[in-house]
């Protein structure tokens, strides 16, 4: 393979950190897969592992390092420093859901698992419909590690999302001494997050019984607008250990409200002054009312100059959940273990945007004019253009203002099981398991009106009330069940054969209690959105791995996994979801004629652990090359183009189809150097190539999209001509995703005095299905500095102060790619600026 210039210029950037050495400590070995939840705790000397001793790619976070990344920072924004992991958001803590984005070996988000202590916390989707995000689920200081399979998860993992790999996060034990942490953050932007835990030490006849509990509080103003981020959460644990068994009880709250940002659209090439018009931000109007409102025009239209980069109001997320589970793992005898964890979650949920009516006129014309059968119906951003008197009513049955509220507002209520039976018979570690949900969601669509005497009742801090009707409402029963088998066999010495298989089924019903307006929902047919039920079994998908100590420091191993993503069972809004297609007719089709995602991924491996006499002392490293086959890829092709993923903030149905499968051949190469005591430096290489393997065809109307062609270029032929109507996907790289990434973590350690700096290298993505535009590559340099304190002088365990500062170097540039066109167009978020961020910490 031949490394790209861009790649070369990161790491001599990446040779210059390297020079400052490093301080990661050696790698720990996580238990077998079959237990992985049981895995032991690294200490605090360890941070990033990359030598995990499984029959798969996995590799892990610990806490320590988390927090050395970023006080507070996101569990999912803190793997981006593991091999062949992409995430990025706007925020240098990656807690705003709205622009975050991940990939791994090609699957983005959607297709991935993520579990908390083994607890299922769904498919990160931004409309929440079947869990949350971890950040959500457990506060940042409280997680012990991350493990990330990046190939395949363990079969036993609760997941019906994990198509590619798996990321599973786990909180921390009690500690059995009485004690008190407390640390505070400042910086950049307002910021002001305070942390504190109480642990209540073993306690209890025989000090069996120990708890915690933890809350924090974050305050931060968005770089690129006013409004503060930021909300509470608190986190509890109990902990019985005793010879019988272990019984872990857990909560969660998390409050939280997160003003949002727009991204901005690309035409290439454009081909006028408002396609042109592509600011690097596109700031909100809040909370200047008078100077927003001058904005608009009478009829609350945005200057047709700016195209679809016009400006918001505002734009926000708020975010209520409880979370719990109760487990316990049950000693049966010296050679059976059990294990059963029931869980429960509620969340409460709204997203907001408040902005220029004349861009949603041909939702509110639908609903709020009384002659809207016999009257002009209105385009987008030209509300009262030829019958200004019905534009003044619309403006003043919206409160006068010139703008509207829409909202997308969540319900979940979500409990289930997780349980597995564990057998140590000598050789064989057999386990069967279970996992069963049951998840009932609702989401409704909401239009309310901005009062203009009362600006002061509408702003990113307050949830809408009153609404001025329900575009639409829908609901979804889901039962989930996934049993599995595996047997891990030391079949010699040094051979170890895990082979297994697991089932996952899915029984969804959809229904909508209010239906939109005709007219109102692009690509509706007059029978309304799609109600019914889609049961979904595979009860066979296999699994296989071995791994062979080729030496006492060196072993190879193999993995082969069959893997399968169910329907998407959310019903508010256009989406991967059999329940937003235009009409009954398209629903019953895939429902019958559908099929949903499936993947092989196989994966061989390289791990070695030496240690030497000085300078190098110790190495771990890991080289692994996977391939997957991707099928029955599935599509929404919008009825309506236009906008962030097709009709802007009026939102539209889209046709589902199966367009054919990817291929993915790439390589990750990690490894841990320690220059004694002091010093270390980390390093990741990834190569991913996913392509295509078929065209599709844009007019598509049933299930099968794919054509089976390869017609080559970057244009849909027009009608009359050749292959009329094909989109050229076949070949082309899965947008979004770069080849080359390069992530480095080098960290130096004398005494009282750490020294950390942290290299990313992102290659160029593609933003488009057809690869006809792209967004640059980038490289993002950040560091930390911190000092421990002489804390026994003022009687505390520790006394710590750091300072962390994030994109050094002022980097701009693309961030997250919001991918919805096969040609010509996109949109992206910016890259944060250069932040610094001071932390105290205290323990008592």
């Amino acid at each position: 393979m031949t490394i790209s210039p861009a790649l070369r210029a990161s790491l001599s950037s990446i040779a210059l950190i390297a020079g400052l050495h490093g301080g990661l400590a050696h790698a720990a070995d996580p238990a077998p897969a079959a237990v992985a939840d049981a895995a032991p705790v690294a200490d605090a000397g360890e941070a990033i592992i990359v030598t995990a001793k499984q029959t798969r790619s996995a590799t892990a976070v610990t806490g320590l390092e988390i927090q050395k990344i970023l006080p507070g920072i996101s569990p999912l924004k803190a793997i981006e420093t593991l091999p062949g992991v992409l995430y990025i958001s706007s925020d240098p803590w990656g807690n705003n859901e709205q622009n975050a984005q991940i990939f791994i070996h090609g699957f983005n988000y959607q297709q991935l698992g993520y579990t908390l202590d083994g607890l299922p916390l769904g498919d990160q989707n931004y409309g929440n419909y079947n869990g949350l995000s971890p950040q959500r689920a457990v506060i940042s200081e409280v997680v012990s590690r991350v493990v990330v399979s990046t190939g395949a998860g363990d079969l036993g993992t609760a997941s019906t999302s994990n198509l590619g790999g798996a990321i599973d996060s786990f909180t921390a034990d009690p500690k059995k001494s009485l004690g008190l942490e407390v640390a505070e953050t400042v910086g950049s932007y307002g910021t002001s997050r305070t942390y504190g835990r109480i642990d209540s030490g073993a306690f209890g006849p025989g000090g069996d019984n120990a708890a915690y509990v933890a809350v924090a509080r974050q305050r931060a103003r968005a770089w690129d607008f006013n409004g503060i981020q930021g909300g509470w959460q608190v986190n509890g644990k109990f902990v019985h250990d005793d010879s019988v068994g272990k019984l872990t009880a857990y909560f969660d709250y998390s409050q939280k409200t997160e003003p949002n940002e727009d991204a901005t659209s690309f035409r290439i090439p454009a081909t006028t002054a408002a396609q042109a018009y592509t600011p690097y931000i596109r700031p909100y109007g809040y909370p200047n009312y008078a100077g927003y409102t001058s904005y608009l025009s009478a009829y609350g239209n945005t200057p047709a100059a700016q195209g679809s980069n016009y400006n918001n109001y505002y734009s926000d997320a708020q975010r209520t959940d409880y979370l719990g589970y109760l487990k316990y793992e049950a000693h049966l005898t010296d050679k059976l273990n059990w294990s059963t964890q029931g869980y429960f979650h509620h969340n409460d949920g709204v997203g907001v945007v408040a902005g220029p009516l004349g861009q949603s006129i041909t939702v509110i014309q639908a609903y709020l004019d009384p002659n809207y059968k016999t009257d002009t119906h209105f385009t987008g951003n030209n509300n009262g253009t030829g019958n200004p008197a019905l534009g003044a009513q619309l403006v003043a049955a919206t409160g006068g203002s010139g703008q509207v509220i829409r909202t997308t507002e969540y319900r979940i209520d979500r409990e289930g099981v997780v349980s597995a039976l564990h057998l140590d018979a000598g050789a064989h570690q057999i386990e069967f398991g279970g996992w069963f949900e049951h998840n009932s969601a609702t989401q409704w669509r909401r239009w309310y009106g901005a009062d203009a005497t009362n600006p002061s009742s509408f702003t990113p801090y307050i949830r809408p009330s009153n609404p001025l009707f329900t575009q639409y409402q829908g609901e979804a029963r889901v039962q989930d069940l996934q049993l599995h088998l595996q047997d891990n066999w030391r079949a010699t010495e040094r051979l170890a054969i895990e082979a297994g298989f697991k089932t996952s089924a899915q029984w969804a019903n959809g229904y909508y209690p209010v239906q939109p307006k005709l007219g109102s929902l692009s690509g509706l047919g007059a029978g309304g959105l799609p109600q019914g039920r889609i049961n979904t079994t595979k009860w066979f998908l296999p699994a296989f791995g071995a791994k062979y100590d080729l030496t006492s420091h060196e072993q190879l191993y193999v993995n082969v996994q069959k893997n399968l993503r169910q329907y998407m069972t959310y019903l508010g809004g256009a989406s991967l979801s059999p329940w937003f297609t235009g009409s009954q007719s398209a629903f019953n089709t895939f429902a019958s004629q559908g099929k949903p995602e499936e993947s092989w991924t196989y994966e061989v491996g390289l791990r070695t652990k030496r240690t030497f006499d000085s300078p190098i002392s110790a190495l771990e490293a890991q080289v692994n090359y996977y391939h997957v086959n991707f099928s029955n890829r599935q599509l929404a092709i919008n009825t309506n183009p236009g906008g962030i993923a097709g009709s802007g903030i009026t939102g539209g149905t889209a046709i589902l189809v199966n367009v054919g499968s990817v291929h993915t051949d790439g390589v990750d190469a990690g490894f841990t150097i320690h220059a004694g005591p002091h010093a270390s430096l980390y390093n990741a290489v990834s190569y991913n190539r996913s392509t295509y393997q078929s065209d599709y065809t844009a007019t598509a109307s049933g299930i099968g999209a794919a054509t089976g062609t390869c017609i080559g270029g970057y244009v849909v032929p027009a009608a009359g001509q050749p292959n009329a109507g094909t989109v050229p996907t076949c070949g082309k790289v899965i947008p979004g995703t770069p080849m080359w990434m390069n992530k480095t973590v080098a960290s130096l350690n004398f005494g009282p005095v750490e020294f950390q700096a942290i290299g990313d290298y992102v290659g160029k993505r593609y933003a488009t299905y057809v690869n006809d535009t792209s967004v640059p590559s980038y490289f993002l340099a950040s560091a930390r500095l911190a000092v421990h304190l002489p804390a026994e002088m003022v009687h505390l365990t520790k006394a710590d102060i750091s300072l962390n500062v994030t994109n050094i170097t002022k980097e701009t540039g693309a961030s997250t790619i919001s991918i919805g066109s096969a040609t010509n167009s996109y949109s992206v978020y910016p890259i944060a600026p250069r932040q610094w961020f001071l932390t105290f910490g205290a323990g008592f």
